[in-house]
């Protein structure tokens, strides 16, 4: 994967010189962290193409910080550093959504090895995981979303929310499961965040007076599908 963007989130000066070094002279761009934090706001802000994230940092652990990503659906690739080479850990590692797991000190070559292996499956996945729905595409990986060939500017929670609407389309979605799996518990009760973030959605999907795809079923919740109006029209 020419070009590569790849993010370091690590402390130790020495082997992030290195690996900043040898990563660069192999072609690839990185951007180096040395919190969690930083990791998440350059993970939220950058779209790495990978992340490679030190077993602790001083905010947060790499499990934290894998199972945050995870859980706001961000799927791009992840390879934990741990200086303990133990079977539990490794499976903690790769439960809270790690890709791989390399135990320090390593092998620079098999360092590089793992990363090519994890961006050919970050490359191969890409083709296959953009979401279509009519004119409507979604890419989970560059968070490129288009309506024909318009180009949509989302904010971060409008394309979650759309992202998840478009990975179950013709679904009827109540606005629990929305709230869920979109906001994580970050709302609750009669919080209308729900309502105000697809309005949002529609105003951006239906600038140019295309077909409404968001529907509200009524004490429901919400469906992406074809408009039937629509769909009649077009064939009477």
């Amino acid at each position: 994967m020419t070009n590569a963007h790849i993010l370091l989130a690590d402390t130790d000066l020495l082997l992030v010189q290195l690996l900043e070094q040898e990563l660069e002279g192999n072609g690839y761009r990185i951007t180096t962290v040395d919190n969690g934090m930083n990791c998440l706001r350059a993970v939220q802000e950058l779209q790495p193409d990978l992340t490679i994230l030190n077993w602790m940092l001083p905010d947060f652990s790499g499990l934290d910080i894998c199972r945050c990503l995870r859980s706001v659906g961000n799927s791009s690739a992840i390879i934990l550093l741990n200086d303990e080479d133990t079977i539990r850990d490794r499976v903690a590692g790769l439960d809270a959504g790690a890709d791989d797991y390399i135990v320090k000190p390593f092998w620079l070559e098999e360092f590089f090895a793992r990363i090519r292996a994890r961006l050919r499956r970050v490359r191969q996945s890409s083709k296959w995981d953009i979401l279509q729905f009519q004119d409507l595409s979604l890419n989970p990986f560059t968070r490129e979303v288009y309506r024909g060939d318009r180009v949509l500017e989302l904010t971060a929670k409008e394309f979650d929310l759309l992202n998840y609407l478009m990975a179950h389309p013709r679904q009827v979605l109540s606005r629990e499961q929305i709230l869920n799996a979109v906001w994580n518990d970050e709302f609750e009760g009669t919080s209308n965040i729900v309502e105000v973030y697809i309005r949002y959605l529609r105003r951006k999907l239906e600038a140019h007076c295309e077909d409404r795809l968001i529907h509200t079923i009524h004490c429901v919740g919400y469906v992406l599908r074809e408009d039937c109006r629509q769909t009649l029209a077009k064939s009477a």
